[in-house]
């Protein structure tokens, strides 16, 4: 795990109660068997956490409360007129911009029966603590991802085409693909410079999904980590780097992708023998498909994209009013409907993130935040009267904010199947 890299220009406040410190907390055991799982559970969450890698971590200190406010200082402007000898020019005042989020509570935990802990061969107690680290480390992961995948920098493939919905894959013909190549890191790095975004340890970085990197990594100047000349401070799960691009792998970075249409077909077809023009409402056939099950789905009808707001089990009804999409449209007899979350004709689309350095901000786990939680046999009371029922569990105090949205890229792309 990279260490914490210090912001001058960014600080951290919070207001108004109080969030939990990573602790073990259970009545019968010791102290050094609470700092054991605390610690434990805190090791295994960490490498889950490939979205956090890069952010600027803050601690939560205890009593601190749920608003942090994150304070953006704007660069000083250059000063080109020439001072006067002997006069005292004017001074500059800071110009200082707040950034919100607050933060909220995120848990879960597994219930243990008695009988299990009498028969069970294995430690309980450790094999649960792994289950549910790796339960708060992806869910504090996907936050951090949801958050760092809503900023308003996209790159589509490497430009040849608007949106996502016309990003393709799965051609026979290579050309018409959009997958990700080694000129869409070039035009995602030429931003991030041409913004001043700076580097992090001297390279900026990027969150790749693992078929991205299939297809990335066919490029002949790929370098793998153990052609570094410094090989002392790799990221963890970093696979290699590209042009100044150090590249860290992770399963769960983000994908669209649009579930089937219908219980037995993916797609559906138009019906309508005449086709349509400018409609907003389509009858379909081509598969099973239950009332309201389309609601508030994005459609590609064709290559048109657009929001049902409501279907019956043979028809769609178009959204007129959904920014960002058409509002109707003109289709012949059997054209295709596709899901819409993700490319054309329903391609998976992943997105990749270039990051440089001080781009955005997180709560520190490792500094508060989170709580391991168990509760012993016999703890519930009257609740549990026969003293049937333990539970191991986890709680986490969470926030993510982007700080400078031009300091990450995202790179949207379908990949090979």
């Amino acid at each position: 795990m990279e260490e914490n890299r210090g912001m001058p220009w960014v600080s951290l406040t919070l207001f108004d109660g109080s969030p939990n410190t990573n602790v073990t907390t259970a009545g019968d055991l010791s102290a050094e068997m609470k700092t054991y799982y605390s610690d434990y559970l805190i090791d295994l969450v960490e490498p889950e956490m490939v979205h956090d890698q890069f952010g600027q971590r803050h601690p939560i200190p205890q009593g601190g409360g749920k608003t942090i406010e994150f304070r953006q200082f704007d660069p000083l402007p250059e000063m080109t007129t020439a001072l006067t000898e002997g006069v005292t020019p004017d001074g500059q005042s800071l110009s200082v911009r707040g950034l919100t989020a607050t933060v909220k509570q995120y848990g879960g935990f597994i219930t243990l029966s008695d009988l299990l802990m009498l028969t069970a061969v294995d430690n309980n107690l450790l094999e649960t603590t792994k289950l549910i680290a790796s339960q708060a480390g992806r869910t504090m992961d996907t936050i951090t991802k949801e958050v760092l995948n809503a900023g308003t920098v996209v790159q589509y493939a490497g430009g040849q085409v608007s949106s996502r919905s016309a990003l393709a894959g799965g051609s026979a013909t290579a050309s018409e693909n959009h997958y990700l190549t080694v000129d869409a890191v070039k035009r995602a790095v030429r931003y991030l410079e041409s913004q001043d975004a700076p580097r992090i340890n001297g390279s900026y970085v990027g969150i790749i999904h693992p078929y991205c990197k299939y297809d990335l990594m066919k490029d002949p100047d790929w370098k793998s980590p153990h052609q570094y000349v410094d090989t002392s401070h790799i990221y963890a799960n970093e696979i290699g780097e590209l042009y100044g691009v150090r590249f860290v792998q992770s399963s769960r970075a983000k994908k669209w992708h649009g579930e089937n249409l219908a219980s037995n077909s993916r797609n559906l077809a138009v019906n309508h023998t005449d086709g349509y023009t400018g409609a907003t409402t389509v009858a379909f056939d081509g598969g099973t498909v239950a009332e309201h099950a389309l609601k508030g789905r994005p459609l590609l009808i064709g290559t048109t994209l657009v929001l049902c707001s409501d279907n019956t089990a043979n028809s769609i009804t178009i959204d007129t009013t959904a920014a960002g999409y058409a509002h109707s449209v003109t289709c012949g007899d059997d054209t295709v409907i596709y899901p819409g979350e993700g490319g054309a004709a329903g391609a998976d689309v992943f997105s990749t993130l270039i990051l440089g350095d001080h781009a955005y901000g997180v709560t520190e786990i490792s500094g508060g935040g989170l709580e391991h939680i168990v509760k012993q046999l016999g703890s519930g009371g009257s609740t549990d009267p026969l003293n049937q029922r333990a539970s191991v569990g986890w709680k986490a105090t969470r926030a993510a904010e982007i700080l400078v949205p031009q300091y990450i890229v995202r790179i949207e792309s379908t990949a090979t199947p």
